[in-house]
This record gives structure tokens, C-alpha cells and sequence, in this order.
């Protein structure tokens, strides 16, 4: 009975704000300048100063231009911010290159560009940058001006199978802390994105519940205008008389009038007032869960236990509805002949177990079960050539319920039956704690 997912398939595209990017690549700027000027003249080693100097102030000059010709709150597309960040990585390699390769300390700043790549970018362009920094890296090794030293000493050659070390650690640290943050930070994405579809969701069915207490204000408000209409017609079809040619029309005006008045009449009925959420007992609500699911070629029992005591109340609320009818849809579209639904009770627990008699959950995603993007559909949709989903549904129907005082537990029937089988359970006063402003 894996997860159903809401149509929620639009993702922004990715992008990188100009002026962020603008700032750090000053930082840069600035930090080169320094590292040169202190290098050469405060430690009085001997460095290609203006070739330095001259690499640096191209890279200052294409951040200027940048400003000047984008605005500061201009948002870069991914492709174009990928461009400007390969940029970094060659200035720096030409910096690397005038002041010996990979024997520079600063040589683990290649690390920087690609680590921006992973937090923003899509991971085709991470995955392009980091080997741009890799083969950046692995020609400094063999093609480099001498490291930098003191006049008063003789310049000094690291060893060869040093030099391999350092490129070696370069290339793990570019791939390992690339793909951590690249993963940690999808994962936040995936989860905010599910997050605004389960708020989504809430917020609509928090209006159709709404919808019977604005129906019955409507049917109050409307009641004397009508009862107005009634009066001045029946007082015409008297004035005019059955012979006037205008007595159909009137006639026809109080059958309209009156049908309004039954159907305020049947509004009015609807829950209403101080309370526009009403309470039901256990058994309501799960009927009023499984009704819209019935006639889909799946028999659906509820069973109630006997002689558990006096059964439960809860209000209307739409987190539990709409949590409860996804697990019920799920269970329909996974299972062969019938699902089933137990409701149990005590004086402490509300419990409510839905179990199907289908291929039950996939074992290779039983543990992760609830979380966004997890789906147990895309197999078996992809062999039918049908929309596998994204994953969100059971999320959204776990965070619901859960917001509720729920708690889920997942399992597969025993061989040799087949089945998947989800236990909501509830403590009892967070299954009757009436509603206070909105259902979450």
C-alpha cells in the first residue's frame, strides 16, 4: 500500500542571485591581492607580482562589469552561473600556475567553486565543474613555475610521490564534501517542497469543511429577501388574475421561489453557527473516509469491535479526513480483491488499522516509508507505462496525521499471505481534543 502523490510536479528552476556571487568573488578579489602583496613584500619571497597582480585585476574588472550590467537583485540561470563559477576555478589555476602548482597551500581553494556548484546548481553542472577542477588540478601538478622561496635560500622541489598525495586528497575532498552538500541540501529542498504540498493540501480541505458553516450563513441571510419575493408574487398572480397573459410568468416566478426557499431550507440544516466543525463518533468519520472510495472494484469492510465501551468522538478534522482517505486510496489501488478496516478502542488508545491483500510494501523501502520523494508505485506503474508519482502522498498523510497525535506503523503480512498493513494509533485525549482555529 505505498504512496499516492498529489499533482505537485513543477519545481522552480534553480538559479544563484548575481549580487551573492558578486560578493563572494570581491572577497576573493580581495583575499588574492592581500596573499600577494603580503607574500611578496612582507615575507620577501620572490613572486611573478605583476603577472599576479594582472590575473587579479582582470578577474576585479569582469566582477565590475558584471555589475554594471546586471542588476544587484538579477538571478543568474543555472547554466550562466556554472560559466561564471569555471571562471573562478581558471583564475585560480593561473594564479596556482605563477606560484608552483600544487606545492601552494592555497591550491585547496578549489574546493570553493565547486562546493557553491553542489549547494545551488543541479548536479550535472556540480559534476562538470568538479572534473573542470580536477583536470585543473592534475595539469598544475606537471606544469607549474617553481614555489616561491626566500632569496637567502636555495628553491626546493617537493617529492614526486608527495606532490601525488596532495592531488590525490585535492580530488577526494572535491568529490566527498561536493556530493555531502549537494545531498544534504536536496534533501532539504525535497523536504520544504513536500512540506508546502502538505500545506497546500490542508488549507483546501480546511475550506470545504468550512463550506457548511458559510453555506448556512448564506441560507439565513438570504431567507427574508426570498420570503419577500414569495409575498409580492403571490400578491401579483392575485392582482392579475388566470385570464392575464402575464399569469403564466407570475406563476412560474413562485414555483422558482419556493424551490430557493427548500433548498435554504436544506442548508440551513447543514452544521452551522458558533461551531462550524461538528463532532461524529469513529465509525462516521471511517464511513465518511471510505464512501468516495467505494465502486472501484475493491470490497471495503469496516469492522467495529462489540462491547468496547462508549465509542469515541473527534471534530471534523480535516488533517485526520484527508490523512485517513489517502491510506484508504492507497490500500484500493494496491489491492487485488478487498481491503479491510479495523477500528479498536480503549479507555487510553483510538487505534485504526488498514490493511489490502495486495503485493504488500516493497522491501527495499519499508525503512523509508514517510519521507518525501519515497515511492513504492514506480516499478510496477513503469512496466504499465503509467504515471509512477512523486512519492508526496504518504508523506503528506503520515505529517497530517502525525500533526494530529497519530502514530504510524508499517508492515507486510505474514507468508503465506499477501498484504501490506498500516496502524494509525492515537492516545485518546489527542483523538477527541476538539478543534481550536484551524485543523492541522
Amino acid at each position: 500500500m505505498p504512496s499516492d502523490a498529489p499533482s505537485f510536479t513543477d519545481y522552480p528552476l534553480r538559479s544563484v542571485r548575481l549580487d551573492t556571487l558578486i560578493r563572494l568573488r570581491w572577497l576573493a578579489v580581495f583575499g588574492q591581492a592581500a596573499a600577494v602583496l603580503i607574500v611578496n613584500d612582507g615575507l620577501d619571497f620572490d613572486l611573478p607580482l605583476g603577472a599576479c597582480l594582472a590575473v587579479i585585476g582582470l578577474y576585479a574588472w569582469l566582477n565590475i562589469a558584471l555589475r554594471l550590467r546586471f542588476r544587484g537583485n538579477h538571478r543568474l540561470e543555472p547554466d550562466r552561473c556554472a560559466w561564471l563559477l569555471a571562471v573562478d576555478i581558471a583564475e585560480l589555476a593561473i594564479l596556482l600556475f605563477l606560484t608552483g602548482g600544487l606545492q601552494n597551500p592555497f591550491a585547496i581553494l578549489f574546493v570553493g567553486p565547486v562546493l557553491i556548484s553542489a549547494t545551488a546548481l543541479p548536479a550535472r553542472m556540480t559534476l562538470l565543474l568538479a572534473s573542470f577542477a580536477i583536470l585543473c588540478a592534475t595539469l598544475l601538478m606537471f606544469w607549474h613555475n617553481p614555489l616561491p622561496w626566500s632569496p637567502s635560500e636555495e628553491a626546493q622541489e617537493l617529492p614526486q610521490p608527495y606532490m601525488v598525495g596532495i592531488w590525490l586528497a585535492l580530488v577526494l575532498c572535491i568529490a566527498y564534501i561536493s556530493v555531502y552538500a549537494w545531498q544534504v541540501l536536496e534533501e532539504s529542498r525535497q523536504l520544504a517542497e513536500a512540506l508546502a504540498a502538505t500545506e497546500i493540501v490542508l488549507s483546501r480541505e480546511q475550506h470545504l469543511i468550512q463550506l457548511d458553516g458559510l453555506a448556512a450563513a448564506a441560507a439565513h441571510e438570504l431567507g427574508t429577501p426570498l420570503s419577500t419575493i414569495a409575498l409580492v408574487s403571490r400578491e401579483l398572480q392575485k392582482a392579475l388574475g388566470p385570464d392575464s397573459p402575464h399569469a403564466d410568468d407570475v406563476k412560474l416566478l413562485r414555483e422558482q421561489a419556493q424551490r430557493c426557499g427548500d433548498i435554504l431550507g436544506r442548508l440551513s440544516q447543514l452544521p452551522s453557527g458558533g461551531e462550524p466543525f461538528e463532532r461524529m463518533r469513529l465509525s462516521a468519520l471511517l464511513e465518511e473516509v471510505v464512501a468516495p472510495h467505494r465502486n472501484f472494484g475493491v470490497a471495503i469492510t469496516v469492522a467495529m469491535p462489540r462491547g468496547a465501551g462508549d465509542e469515541p468522538e473527534v471534530a471534523r478534522n480535516p488533517a485526520i479526513m484527508y490523512g485517513l482517505g489517502n491510506l484508504v486510496e492507497n490500500a484500493i489501488d494496491f489491492a487485488r480483491e478487498r481491503v479491510e478496516i479495523a477500528a479498536d478502542w480503549n479507555g487510553d488508545k483510538v487505534t485504526v488499522t488498514i490493511n489490502d491483500d495486495g503485493p504488500g510494501f516493497p522491501p527495499e523501502i519499508m525503512d523509508r516509508m514517510g519521507e518525501p520523494f519515497v515511492t513504492g508505485r514506480r516499478q510496477r506503474q513503469r512496466a504499465a507505462n503509467e504515471n509512477p508519482g512523486l512519492g508526496l502522498g504518504f508523506f503528506i498523510a503520515k505529517t497530517l496525521l502525525e500533526r494530529s497525535g497519530a502514530r504510524l506503523a508499517l508492515e507486510n503480512r505474514q507468508f503465506p499471505q499477501r498484504g501490506a498493513i498500516v496502524n494509525v494509533r492515537w492516545g485518546r485525549a489527542d483523538f477527541e481534543r476538539p478543534l481550536v482555529g484551524a485543523a492541522a
